[in-house]
């Protein structure tokens, strides 16, 4: 298998985040044709296809994925996500602050969208050639790793959205032997979605987009499809389940 071969075509989903922004040039800079979605439609990346989606409205993801189905991607990137709410509500540091819209909202950006982003873009993979889907995760979704606890809506989503990952390179697996199915941890990244908690963080650890999507990239271009459903860091080590 021709490990780190040249993406053809890319799909990002959630482009008009700092991450998902920052992957998007960083593929266009790479001479790579890439669609670039988010919620207006346009994210405003020179040089790539502008598409709309909305997690809310699965209608939206799937005359997406029809649009692209004439020149499908070999790598799938789904880069949206959610800490805070945008009424505010933030990670809960006690089961007390616990809301059930505000979980099932969580739940909903987290765990669910990317599920059906997956739905309707993995039909679209070449059953021979390598593909990517990629989603970005989170090490606090790591229930071994889990020494602080709090975060539960937050934590819960990443954790079931890794499960769902897992699951899914299980099924495309047995007809797309060349596919990987992977969840990216991308650290802490100088972004909207981690600004709220910055202050505390050591001197060198909040990365600048642009080197977060790097990482990333590196990472997704050395995956082999005995990576197919795990969960990787910046630096390409396994996150454990």
């Amino acid at each position: 298998m021709d490990v780190g071969k040249q993406i053809h075509r890319a799909a990002v989903f959630g482009a008009s985040g700092g991450i998902g922004r920052a992957l998007a040039e960083a593929l266009v800079k790479q001479s790579v044709e890439v669609w670039a979605g988010c919620r207006s439609g346009d994210p405003g990346i020179a040089a790539a296809q502008p598409f709309a989606f909305d997690l809310d409205d699965e209608t939206s993801i799937a005359e997406a994925a029809d649009a692209m189905s004439d020149a499908p991607p070999d790598l799938v990137i789904v880069a949206s996500g959610v800490l805070t709410l945008d009424d505010g509500t933030g990670p809960e540091r006690s089961y007390r602050s616990l809301d059930p819209d505000a979980m099932a909202r969580v739940f909903l950006l987290n765990s669910i969208g990317p599920a059906i982003v997956a739905k309707h873009m993995l039909p679209l993979f070449d059953r021979k050639e390598r593909c990517v889907f990629a989603a970005l995760s989170a090490r606090v979704g790591s229930i071994s790793d889990n020494s602080l606890g709090g975060w539960h809506s937050y934590r819960a989503s990443k954790a079931a959205l890794n499960m769902l990952l897992r699951n899914f390179a299980i099924e495309l697996g047995r007809t797309h032997k060349q596919a990987v199915i992977a969840g990216l941890h991308p650290g802490t990244v100088d972004t909207q979605l981690s600004e709220p908690f910055q202050s505390n963080l050591p001197d060198g650890q909040l990365t600048a987009p642009g080197e977060a999507a790097a990482n990333l990239l590196e990472v997704i271009s050395r995956l082999k499809p005995s990576d197919s459903g795990k969960i990787f860091d910046y630096a390409g080590e396994v996150i454990s389940a």
